[in-house]
């Protein structure tokens, strides 16, 4: 009941329309060293014209890992900024707020925004003078965990929240992020989304891109499950590197994670 009444306020708010400045977006996006992918090229499109639209946008982007969900982020990043709008980036743990914002961070280097991280990485006084410099609008797009919602981030002008796994922040957190809902743009990035997430772009609530075409050079996922080897587990990984590719290695015990 809530959750409808907050969706019901959002609809009939007013909310930003963002005007897109398609030469600087144009130029923005030849940074991209890779060529979208169908898929990709349409949440792109479908999350630009929300946030042109009068009514706040909240989509769901949904890709696999390494699908291009974070370069729909970076368009939407770059277009509220480009209009005078701070954007904010929740993210679930510290490393990925600091992948998220080397990557932020080269991309937009060209540019005049601003892009600034808080996390633990950073000392209390750097943490401090960062917060200070949003509340002052010094900061246009800000990256980190679960501190960005709390009572003492301010923002001058926020007009963004794209929110990275929103199934990996818990009910007081969520409860925050909808104090922020009802005026601000949500851009909602996941590789798993939630039932109940789900379950509201179904009923229309929620606007929901698709990012299912995997990238050029992309393998399809192979699962197989046997008893333990460790031949076999070299034997996989050497054939992924042999490709020059990457590889995850999964272990369940701390302790001895050095002994692998």
């Amino acid at each position: 009941a809530e959750l409808l009444d907050l969706y019901a306020k959002r609809e009939s708010k007013t909310g930003i329309a963002f005007k897109i400045d398609e030469h600087a977006l144009l130029e923005f996006a030849s940074g991209f060293g890779y060529e979208e992918t169908p898929d990709q090229k349409s949440a792109i499109d479908a999350t630009l014209q929300d946030m042109t639209k009068n009514t706040p946008m909240d989509r769901l982007v949904c890709g696999d890992v390494g699908f291009g969900k974070t370069e729909v982020a970076l368009r939407a990043a770059f277009v509220a900024a480009h209009n005078g709008y701070q954007v904010a980036i929740l993210v679930p743990t510290t490393i990925l707020a600091e992948q998220h914002y080397q990557n932020f961070k080269e991309r937009l280097a060209s540019t005049a925004i601003i892009v600034d991280i808080i996390s633990r990485f950073k000392s209390t006084k750097e943490q401090n003078e960062a917060i200070k410099a949003l509340e002052n609008g010094n900061i246009d797009i800000i990256i980190g965990t679960h501190k960005l919602l709390s009572k003492q981030i301010k923002f001058k002008k926020l007009g963004l929240v794209i929110v990275d796994e929103e199934h990996r922040f818990g009910v007081r957190q969520k409860e925050r992020l909808k104090e922020l809902r009802a005026e601000v743009d949500i851009l909602t990035l996941t590789a798993t989304p939630i039932p109940r997430t789900l379950n509201m772009t179904m009923e229309g609530m929620r606007a929901l891109s698709i990012i299912a075409t995997p990238p050029e050079h992309r393998l399809a996922v192979k699962t197989f499950v046997q008893e333990a080897s460790d031949e076999i587990c070299r034997e996989a990984i050497m054939r992924e590197l042999r490709r020059g590719g990457q590889v995850y290695y999964l272990h369940n015990d701390v302790a001895t994670i050095n002994q692998k």
